[in-house]
């Protein structure tokens, strides 16, 4: 089970870079239920994730490059590319931060996963977020695969 709030950014962070970091290429090869491809460094996954917002199941399965490649030919939509950095937050959180490369260039992104519902309703943003988006489908990458404007 995943349950994470989704948010816009305000500013990057001054510190950002010196945090870990992944580079990501995904494709999607359904987007109701959603199936994704994705590319992590030189690690590969097929994930399915259920219907939901803040709260819906998620599996994943490594893949090899080989299957890897072989999928991405057959992905759906724009192949989303961006930069993840991991960002510590409250001793107990990590924020996710993603900056788009490609199609979205510009666009930031944080995630914060939780281990229970109530956490998720009751967590304080910092202040270099901005608007809450975890309630809207516009900024699923599932959708952003379908070349939506923003």
């Amino acid at each position: 089970m995943e349950i994470e709030r989704k948010y816009l950014i305000r500013q990057l962070p001054e510190d950002y870079t010196s945090y870990p970091h992944h580079k990501i290429e995904q494709g999607y090869l359904n987007t109701n239920p959603v199936v994704r491809i994705r590319q992590e460094d030189d690690n590969y996954y097929l994930t399915y994730k259920s219907k939901g917002l803040m709260v819906r199941e998620e599996y994943n399965l490594p893949l090899n490059q080989e299957a890897y490649e072989h999928l991405r030919e057959k992905a759906d939509g724009i192949l989303i590319s961006k930069t993840r950095y991991k960002i510590p937050y409250m001793d107990c959180y990590t924020i996710e931060l993603d900056i788009f490369h490609g199609h979205y260039e510009g666009l930031l992104l944080a995630e914060v996963e939780f281990p229970t519902e109530d956490e998720a309703n009751s967590f304080q943003a910092p202040d270099w977020f901005s608007e809450d988006v975890t309630f809207s489908t516009q900024y699923h990458n599932s959708t952003l695969s379908k070349g939506s404007s923003l």
